[in-house]
This record gives C-alpha cells, sequence and structure tokens, in this order.
C-alpha cells in the first residue's frame, strides 16, 4: 500500500463513529440501516462515513441477492495495516445457512470442520436434491471433501446451534428460525453464476471468513 493510501486507511479510522463501524463488520456484514442503530447515527452522517471507508478501501457495499433494494456493508480486511479487536463469539454448535444449502454452507460446515472441529450443521431454506457438482469439484481442489449427504433443511438439524452463520442473503432476509446469536456473511451465489471461477471465488472468501471466525473462539 503506498503512502498516499495508508494515510486515506489512518484518517478513515481516526472517526469514532468509523472506527466503531469497522469494529461492528469485523466478522459479519450488515446492512446501512443496522449500522446506523449501532453507531446512534443520522442518514446524512452515516452516509458520509460509509462513503470515507469506501474511499480509504476499508469496505464495500454489496447488492442483497434477495431483497436487490438493499445493500450489505462488507468488510475488506486485506486494507487494515493493524490487527482488529477480536469479538468473542459462543462456544457449541456453529449452523452455516444458505438457501439451497448445495454450496456456500457446505463449503463453510466442512471448512470449520477441518479448521476448528467441534460439532458443525448447515442448512437451507429451500434445499436441492444434491449438492451442486462444481461445488463438489471446488472443494477437492482445495484439499476438502464435501459430505455424501443431500441437502437438509432447518427441520433436519440436530443440534441446537450456539452461533448461526447465514452465508446468502435470501436466507437471512427470509428469517432465521433459531433463538441464537446470529452473523451474517453476504457471498454471492456460484450456483447463479455457474462458472468455475464463481466457486471458487466463494470457496476463497469463506475459507479466509471462517479462518477470522475460528479465531475468536475461546481457547479450549
Amino acid at each position: 500500500m503506498n503512502l498516499a493510501a495508508r494515510v486515506r486507511v489512518h484518517a478513515a479510522l481516526a472517526d469514532p463513529h468509523r472506527l466503531a463501524i469497522v469494529d461492528a463488520l469485523a466478522l459479519g456484514d450488515r446492512t446501512p440501516h443496522e449500522l446506523g442503530a449501532l453507531v446512534d447515527a443520522p442518514t446524512n452522517l452515516l452516509a458520509h462515513h460509509l462513503t470515507v471507508l469506501e474511499e480509504a478501501g476499508l469496505t464495500e457495499r454489496r447488492v442483497s441477492a434477495g431483497d436487490r433494494r438493499r445493500r450489505y456493508v462488507v468488510l475488506l480486511l486485506d486494507r487494515l495495516s493493524e490487527r482488529l479487536p477480536m469479538p468473542v463469539v459462543p462456544t457449541g454448535t456453529v449452523l452455516f445457512v444458505c438457501t439451497h444449502n448445495s454450496a456456500r454452507s457446505q463449503f463453510a460446515a466442512a471448512l470449520w470442520r477441518r479448521l476448528a472441529g467441534g460439532v458443525v450443521d448447515s442448512a437451507g431454506t429451500d434445499p436441492a436434491p444434491r449438492i451442486h457438482p462444481a461445488a463438489v469439484k471446488a472443494a477437492r481442489r482445495m484439499g476438502i471433501i464435501l459430505p455424501a449427504e443431500a441437502p437438509k433443511g432447518y427441520a433436519a438439524v440436530a443440534e441446537h446451534p450456539a452461533l448461526v452463520v447465514s452465508v446468502c442473503d435470501r436466507a437471512r432476509e427470509v428469517g432465521i428460525p433459531f433463538d441464537a446469536p446470529a452473523l451474517h456473511w453476504s457471498i454471492p451465489d456460484p450456483v447463479a453464476d455457474g462458472r468455475a471461477d464463481a466457486f471458487a471465488s466463494a470457496f476463497a472468501e469463506i475459507s479466509h471468513r471462517v479462518d477470522r471466525l475460528a479465531a475468536s473462539r475461546p481457547a479450549a
């Protein structure tokens, strides 16, 4: 990062509202409305802060794949030169959810199982008949074998989760029927795209986020 870019980053983080926004995005994505409520900022001031963060390359806004009028603010961690405060998330079963449970939530559960161990599960609001073949191939190229079981819905989740992570905008927006803390990751749907590159990109972003989430768990 060149000097001018570093100055923009430090200037963006020097404001307490913007630093609070960055902290709030450390483990999951939020809508501008949610961020405004968290930092107690009116709409016009929040818009200014989000613009400053975007111009510094620290955040981006993604259009929801469900409600196209909605936006999610995503923190771009690779632009931060220093470690963020690490929120502590609950121990226990982690449940990853998406719409069809055929790619993104399967990636996340398999990565979590390899990295963190413990009880992990995945499910979908409208489960597909099978895990998408391109998802199986993308995971295998990265040394991950996805389970042979068919995707499942929420009713088939055996353990009540301690944490629910939605990796799909639609799944978050239709509501998640578990009384548990929740995080959201606004990951573009590789199935809708269809290209191998889209599955590889989704896998890479989920892998990065799983690493950070695992690092936030209390030591055993």
